[in-house]
């Protein structure tokens, strides 16, 4: 096998940068050869500074829903050394998702044990990468990536999954997997054409906000419930046509008295009470998409407390339906929903709002520290958009 050669900033594609890295012979023949981390001290990025020994990550040691209890922060972990086919990235934004208390639960992958690598999705520059991978890559450039393990300053990735992104900038982090579940669960699902009412539940929230714009897009009527005055303002500021307090305002009887035949599509994520409201406020034909149900996910099991009574007598009664959407079984659409996505952000044509904490009570979500607290504020429901954590990362320093 050929050896792993890594390339770095400077340096010509099979130049060996001396004191910067040496190959191990294999002790046998065949064996590949492996880049020596021992000198991994004096790594050049593409900023000039070093890409350093250890790096912080946040590890589930023990399988519960209460992300405290299971998860930790290690602050001394030796940064992994890509492959021939992989990428270095260096983190500078983290999302974080509902689901990231699932998988921290084990809910995910019954198979894997704990310790394991917690968060999903990422974005940040590449600062090394293995021979194969620079055919299609080169160091410096802007990714994104959805891969487990992301809650942490350096990761792998293989350059196959990596996605090119025009910078790092946390609105394209919110697209990965917030936007895509909203533009593939509605294209795929909802059968959406003008005209045609839309509820979307937990509408200003991280995948609430692209369902509710892409709803408008195909010239719906849209609805959306959220919990306080400055989401409803938000709402309205990306078009919803009827933004509902459910705080302040009894959303059954909203939707019965201004849509007596009902709705015809219902983009759910919340669970519980609002699941069985959204059944109960169907259209003839009409369809909720279930992309999740957050009001579940903190209690032992992950499932709703209140399901839904009389559901297939319901269904039948409108001819209705009931789909799953689960982003992961949809990966064929995935690389075409990104590029859409991408590029009406870009024509100015979609709005990707990033929630950084700047309003929360400890201030903004900064370094792998603040993932704690960053899970905490969504399940207290204070977001508006996406949560995203900030990695920063100072020139010439070593973290």
């Amino acid at each position: 096998m050929s050896s792993a050669l890594v390339r770095f900033w400077g340096a010509p594609r099979r130049q060996l940068l001396g004191a910067a890295c040496r190959l191990i012979h294999p002790p046998s023949p065949g064996a590949r050869r492996i880049v020596d981390m021992s000198y991994s001290r004096q790594f050049l990025d593409f900023q000039g500074s070093n890409i350093p020994a250890s790096m912080k990550k946040v590890v589930v040691t023990k399988l519960s829903s209460d992300f405290r209890e299971a998860a930790t922060l290690h602050r001394d972990v030796p940064v992994p050394l890509p492959g021939d086919g992989d990428l270095l990235v260096r983190n500078r934004f983290v999302g974080i998702n509902a689901s990231d208390i699932n998988f921290s639960a084990g809910r995910y992958l019954a198979e894997v044990k704990p310790p394991f690598d917690a968060g999903f999705e990422g974005i940040g520059e590449v600062v090394a990468l293995g021979l194969s991978a620079s055919s299609r890559f080169t160091v410096g450039q802007p990714v994104a990536y959805i891969k487990y393990g992301a809650f942490a300053e350096y990761i792998v990735v293989p350059a196959k999954e990596a996605i090119p992104v025009p910078s790092v900038k946390p609105e394209f982090l919110t697209l990965l997997v917030s936007g895509t579940t909203a533009y593939i669960g509605l294209k795929e699902l909802g059968e959406l054409s003008e005209g045609k009412k839309v509820l979307v539940t937990a509408a200003a929230g991280g995948t609430g906000q692209f369902a509710v714009q892409v709803a408008k897009k195909a010239k719906c009527h849209v609805i959306g419930t959220c919990s306080s005055d400055e989401k409803s303002g938000y709402l309205k500021s990306i078009g919803c046509d009827h933004p509902i307090n459910y705080k302040t305002e009894n959303v059954a009887t909203v939707l019965k008295k201004n849509y007596p035949d009902g709705v015809d599509v219902v983009y759910e994520s919340v669970g519980g009470k609002m699941f069985d409201l959204a059944v109960n406020a169907l259209a003839i034909k009409g369809c909720v998409i279930i992309i999740g149900f957050i009001s579940g996910y903190q209690s032992r099991t992950g499932l709703p407390s209140s399901p839904a009574e009389n559901l297939p007598a319901k269904l039948l009664f409108k001819s209705a339906s009931v789909h799953g959407f689960f982003l992961n079984h949809y990966f064929s659409e995935y690389k075409m929903a990104m590029k859409h996505l991408l590029t009406m952000y870009e024509n100015g044509e979609l709005v990707c709002e990033v929630d950084l904490g700047d309003m929360s009570p400890e201030g903004r979500f900064s370094g792998l520290e603040s993932v704690f607290r960053a899970i905490d504020y969504m399940y207290q429901g204070k977001n508006v958009g996406k949560i995203v954590v900030e990695l920063p990362h100072s020139v010439n320093s070593k973290l």
